[in-house]
């Protein structure tokens, strides 16, 4: 059937567009990660050497910079100089999982092998000692190793341990003297966003870490839930996002830098005695009830940068994001001042900054993401998308901000995207809900909604109980009631559609992926809302799950559900797997067969116990792919087949 008029086609959708991520600012040259659909979901390095330039690539053929570190990696590529002022970078590339160095000036591009196997990532160049410090992680996938915190030479060589935490560790940032590195750390069963710490050394002249002291986070003071975000040197002082407060907030440590080295003396002290030492006098710079961080999934993550002169941030209020400045107070009992700075563009990340320049990843409901770059002192900007609008304005959907009452009667959020030519009473509704399931529904221009808008259905992208821009509290709704408040949540935000008369209630359709896939196939068992549903390498037993996920998730569904084995009649209360009788509508299912965290025993499972009880099922397997989809092909594939099979069940 050919696409109706004006219709997106999924080839245009997601077959050509890449993605950008990590931008870098280094020696006023920008530089970033693309992911190429195209090619397999190969990652790239390029860089421009003005708003004005045409881009160059950095790594082309094979190169694919990716890390494996905690399976969903982030922080493939650090950039930074030599100790002689020449800049390098290095990275991880995917193909051999070895650390590799690209010297950035000269004519030499041929990338020289530093380190053996392992899984890297999260990493920075000391350029004072020429090497590179990052996390590497051993056995992750017997769910037994450990991470550490190494050094690797930039002449190459076997890591060097200089942290060995108790469990996991990461975002490691070193001081502007090279004396002192933060870095943070967390312990299962806890999940960074939901109890971490951040730690400071002070490298002696063998560059080993010689003490080093429990400064923030979880363990000091009175509050153990405590999330730290994105350590980052401002100067001698050292910032970071803490959510104390109910929010994560910047909160500044001033002269860090100054401390006195002999008092973090580790091997005189327990790391328990160091969690007992006084709190240091960390002043909050922006009390607000905004957002300053993320959930850790990933490295490489930045919401702050230093420029050298002045604090630049991302802040997330109410589900939109800002960028600003922030002025530092002249006093250290005040508070400082946000000024946002004037930009078409509420979504945003990545945020580097150095010498009055910034750059980010930037998006709007209207313009498709892309480099944004600022001169600070003009005020200019220049946005480059990673690909054109194929949509013209008028033709796109915007996002409308909804607000009902979800589970329990909570107030929840949503965005509401209108099907072309307006809501009513006969259109089909597509509900989303987001993987993490920390993830939160966003305004950027997603094609991928337009897609389904552009064919006359409505989408309401659902920012459930436990999403992450609204405050901790809000990410806490969702403690030992995943499978409830999500569900609970996705369904009032469908039903309040319909009660508006905005969509058909026999035409609701759900989708998610990972999580969200999990959210998925519980709501088509627990609730009546739903007429089909759509499982990206969705979570059908979260028994199977906690019994054998990978590292980084082993504890995770302690949070989420309960304690394992302990809570073994919770699990089963909630599995989509146990109760797979209750559901009685068609469901389409995608699977990545080398997926290490879902494994694809779950999908096959369940969609075996729908065919035995005569549901209609469809089960598309690649081969290739592993948690989250990357070639092209793929992603066309599963999003025409999702809309074929929705369009034949509800008889569009």
């Amino acid at each position: 059937m050919a696409d109706p008029p004006g219709a997106l086609p999924a080839a245009v959708v997601v077959g050509q567009t890449p993605s950008l991520r990590e931008p870098r600012l280094l020696d006023g040259v920008i530089y970033w990660l693309e992911q190429r659909p195209h090619e397999g979901g190969r990652t790239t390095l390029l860089r421009r050497l003005g708003p004005d330039q045409p881009a160059e690539e950095l790594t082309p053929g094979s190169w694919n910079l990716r890390s494996r570190v905690h399976e969903y990696g982030g922080g493939s590529m650090a950039l930074g100089h030599r100790s002689d002022g020449r800049p390098v970078a290095v990275f991880s590339h995917d193909g051999d999982r070895c650390l590799w160095l690209l010297e950035l000036d000269g004519s030499d591009r041929q990338p020289r092998r530093l380190s053996p196997p392992g899984a890297y990532g999260g990493g920075l160049i000391d350029a004072g000692r020429d090497r590179w410090i990052g996390v590497r992680e051993s056995g992750s996938e017997e769910g037994t190793g450990c991470d550490q915190l190494v050094a690797v030479g930039l002449e190459g060589g076997e890591p060097q341990p200089l942290v060995v935490p108790a469990d996991f560790c990461g975002y490691p940032a070193l001081s502007p003297s090279g004396a002192w590195l933060a870095w943070v750390e967390w312990q299962q069963p806890f999940m960074p966003w939901e109890r971490s710490q951040l730690w400071l050394g002070h490298f002696d002249a063998a560059g080993q870490l010689s003490g080093r002291r429990l400064v923030a986070g979880s363990g000091v003071g009175t509050n153990p839930d405590v999330s730290v975000f994105q350590p980052l040197w401002c100067g001698p002082h050292l910032v970071v996002a803490n959510d104390r407060s109910g929010f994560w907030n910047l909160e500044q440590l001033d002269n860090a830098e100054g401390f006195d080295a002999v008092s973090l003396d580790a091997e005189a002290l327990s790391a328990e005695a160091l969690g007992e030492e006084a709190p240091l006098a960390w002043r909050p710079l922006l009390p607000m009830q905004a957002e300053f961080g993320m959930p850790q999934w990933v490295f490489g993550m930045g919401t702050q940068a230093w420029d050298g002169e002045q604090l630049l941030a991302t802040a997330c209020l109410q589900g939109r994001w800002q960028l600003g400045r922030v002025e530092l107070p002249s006093q250290s009992g005040d508070a400082g001042q946000w000024q946002p700075l004037a930009i078409p563009f509420d979504d945003l990340a990545g945020i580097c900054a150095e010498r009055g320049r910034l750059a980010c990843i930037a998006a709007s409901a209207t313009e498709p993401a892309g480099l944004l770059e600022l001169d600070l002192a003009r005020g200019n900007w220049w946005h480059s998308p990673a690909a054109a609008c194929p949509l013209a304005p008028q033709a796109i959907s915007l996002p409308q901000e909804l607000w009902f009452e979800g589970h329990g009667g909570a107030r929840s959020h949503a965005w509401f995207y209108p099907p072309a030519g307006g809501a009513h009473r006969e259109a089909p509704l597509l509900v989303k809900s987001h993987s993490g399931p920390t993830a939160m529904a966003r305004t950027a221009l997603n094609l991928a909604i337009q897609f389904w808008t552009t064919r006359g259905w409505g989408v309401v992208d659902v920012n459930y109980g436990g999403s992450t821009g609204f405050g901790r509290a809000y990410r806490q709704r969702l403690a030992g009631q995943w499978g409830v408040v999500d569900v609970g949540d996705c369904a009032a935000a469908a039903q309040s559609l319909v009660a508006a008369g905005r969509a058909d209630p026999d035409r609701i359709a759900i989708e998610g992926g990972s999580a969200g896939g999990f959210t998925t196939l519980a709501a088509l068992c627990f609730t009546d809302v739903f007429r089909a549903g759509a499982s990206r390498y969705g979570v059908a037993d979260p028994s199977a799950l906690a019994s054998e996920s990978h590292r980084f998730e082993a504890r995770y569904l302690d949070g989420l559900i309960g304690p394992w084995p302990e809570a073994r009649a919770t699990y089963e209360a909630r599995s989509p797997l146990a109760h797979a009788d209750q559901i009685r509508c068609p469901v389409i299912f995608f699977q990545g067969l080398d997926d290490k965290v879902v494994p694809p025993e779950q999908t096959d499972r369940m969609a075996a116990a729908l065919e035995a009880n005569a549901i209609p099922v469809e089960v598309h397997r690649f081969p290739q792919e592993g948690h989250g989809f990357r070639d092209g092909a793929t992603l066309i594939r599963v999003l025409e087949a999702t809309e074929a099979f929705f369009r034949r069940h509800f008889n569009l």
